[in-house]
């Protein structure tokens, strides 16, 4: 009888652990799958902001301030850092750097290739217009145009040039009057084949959808650079001092905003697309470790 009893007790833990470990299973499962939804959205669709190539470069570009592509060509990067008035370019994994002197020390900030034409964006405001044709041949600095009090007094960090239009997009990073209207204002300008600049618009950015999204109120929104999405016409909008990436659509409307990790992104302060749909954003140096840029390629 008591082994009965005993084998009966037996079967009854036995039942109780069964019942326990699939309980378990079916929470971890569950946990699993809200990890992996809540992943989902860390990055824009199409990429990874998690798994970036990293490209190391030199110590004349630790403290890159901004790349681009000539037609969104991946073979050649062309950038520059914020003091040197220097264009450099170069490949991927390209030993020799090559560059061309635009103009003297300064504080530049970002770089575009548009109709023919090398636009600099100084911290100012200043725009530095040169033909992409000098860039090769070292006259650069020779056929340089100078454009100062284009844009109002502030602080300057991104630029965009629109192949197709001829359009560049300037977006200020700390403008007088941006705080109060909860909002920062970008500056369109149009450009001619001859380098010659016109204003042609403006716009702006809500602070408010951004506060929202990251659940960060009375943020400081400081764009560093910007860039259009050749695939869906989107703008990704990067600020290095929020350790942000910002997704607007073509009319500028905050849709999603995703927080970069400080290990992978020490200080993004260049942002570009090839015609691949590929996302490049470069990150200045330090001390302790040099500039990059980073591929994030694009996946259906």
């Amino acid at each position: 009888m008591k082994s009965i009893l005993k084998h009966k007790a037996f079967l009854q833990r036995t039942a109780g652990r069964l019942v326990f470990v699939a309980v378990l299973a079916l929470v971890f499962t569950a946990f699993s799958c809200m990890q992996q939804k809540a992943g989902a959205v860390k990055s824009p669709q199409g990429y990874n902001l998690d798994a970036p190539v990293k490209y190391v470069l030199p110590l004349s570009l630790t403290e890159i301030s901004g790349h681009t592509f000539y037609k969104g060509d991946p073979k050649t990067i062309y950038a520059q850092q914020d003091e040197d008035g220097k264009l450099f370019y170069f490949g991927f994994g390209d030993k020799d750097v090559k560059h061309v002197k635009f103009a003297g020390h300064g504080d530049y900030e970002d770089i575009a290739i548009c109709k023919e034409q090398v636009i600099i964006l100084r911290s100012d405001g200043t725009l530095i217009v040169f033909p992409f044709s000098s860039v090769r041949t070292n006259q650069a600095a020779a056929q340089a145009k100078t454009y100062d009090a284009i844009l109002p007094k502030g602080e300057y960090e991104g630029m965009y040039g629109d192949e197709k239009t001829g359009l560049l997009y300037i977006l200020c990073k700390t403008c007088k009057g941006d705080k109060k209207e909860k909002a920062t204002n970008g500056y369109i300008f149009s450009l001619a084949a001859n380098g010659v600049i016109k204003e042609s618009g403006n716009f702006s950015i809500g602070t408010t959808a951004i506060e929202d999204l990251t659940g960060k109120k009375k943020l400081k929104f400081a764009p560093s650079a910007l860039a259009k999405n050749p695939r869906t016409n989107e703008w990704y909008i990067l600020s290095s001092v929020n350790k942000l990436l910002v997704v607007a659509d073509a009319n500028w409307n905050v849709k999603q905003a995703y927080p970069l990790k400080a290990s992978l992104f020490p200080q993004p302060e260049g942002i570009a697309f090839d015609k691949y749909n590929n996302l490049y954003i470069s990150n200045e140096g330090s001390n302790l470790a040099g500039g990059n840029i980073l591929k994030f390629t694009y996946k259906k």
